[in-house]
């Protein structure tokens, strides 16, 4: 569909009339005029005929110039059909434990055994490609908490990250209030939008500068919401050397209180299947928010018209000069 940006430029085109009219020789009447009555008699020259039609021709390609120059001054449009986009207003922020206990074998993908970052890792890929529209960042912790991806609508970046993610990368014990706190700083940098994180760990809160209880109460207070998902079983880790967790105990009933605090909810991962189920759950709770926005495409047509005016414009001056 054609539309015009500035339709009140066609007003300009009788204004070289209006201009000829204003400007145009005058008269007097007691001026003494010189009648020859017999000038059709009189001999003309050869080519006057041609001289005529050679400046009926640039006239004609002036005012179609004036013409073309005005509708680029008009600056059409051509609107392309309705598209709708899918935009979502929530910030989705992914916490994952890195600490050393989260080695243990004890998920099956397929027909064999896996520990619990790579089944992490699987699961939580295909919630994050799932999530069109949403803004997801990534955050692993361990000793520390590390923001590895800021918040993007570039899902394929994020995943690509959490899958280059290894073991250890963030320290051996677990700093959940760190990574609460790293989510909330990030996500309070988009105050107009609903702020969301789901927490994956394995263990209990053992490092880190901010309690798990404060953590919770400032995200409470800022209106972040917490999911939190508690992966794998609850013995005690009989691995040794130098390298092995402590303790690989999962304490639920903080990350039950975490999400109680910041009206989330708690999840237990105890295989991949129930796995799975979480992340299907968590679509249900947090909804993809689709069609909220709609766009036109436009295309500007301005520069044909202008290239019409110029190019004739031009030839109205030649052929001018060749009927002179």
């Amino acid at each position: 569909m054609l539309e015009w940006q500035w339709i009140w430029s066609f007003a300009l085109l009788p204004l070289p009339l209006l201009v000829w009219w204003l400007l145009k020789p005058t008269v007097s009447k007691s001026e003494a005029a010189l009648r020859v009555p017999f000038i059709q008699d009189l001999p003309q020259p050869a080519n006057l005929e041609a001289k005529r039609s050679w400046r009926w021709l640039a006239k004609l390609c002036a005012v179609i110039a004036w013409c073309a120059l005005i509708a680029g001054l008009a600056r059409p449009v051509m609107v392309g059909e309705l598209v709708q986009l899918p935009v979502s207003g929530r910030n989705l922020m992914l916490a994952v434990d890195l600490s050393l206990s989260m080695q243990e074998a004890d998920y099956q993908l397929g027909n064999r055994n896996v520990d619990r970052l790579t089944a992490t890792k699987y699961v939580a890929g295909e919630f994050i490609e799932r999530r069109e529209g949403d803004r997801i960042g990534l955050i692993l912790f361990g000793d520390q908490a590390y923001l590895q991806a800021p918040l993007t609508f570039d899902r394929k970046t994020v995943r690509r990250l959490l899958d280059e993610s290894a073991l250890g990368l963030a320290g051996r014990n677990t700093a959940i209030g760190d990574a609460i706190g790293l989510a909330l700083k990030r996500l309070n940098e988009q105050p107009d939008s609903e702020h969301i994180l789901v927490l994956m760990t394995d263990g209990e809160n053992t490092a880190g500068a901010v309690s798990v209880d404060d953590a919770a109460q400032m995200a409470a207070k800022n209106g972040l919401k917490i999911y939190t998902v508690g992966i794998g079983s609850e013995h005690q880790s009989n691995r040794g050397g130098f390298f092995a967790p402590q303790r690989s105990g999962l304490d639920e009933a903080t990350l039950i209180r975490i999400a109680d605090m910041t009206n989330g909810q708690y999840f237990r991962a105890s295989d991949t299947d129930t796995f799975l189920e979480i992340y299907n759950e968590l679509d249900r709770l947090e909804p993809i928010e689709r069609n909220q926005q709609q766009w036109r495409p436009r295309t500007d047509l301005f520069y044909w018209p202008l290239a019409l005016a110029l190019l004739l414009g031009m030839l109205s001056i030649l052929i001018r000069e060749k009927s002179e």
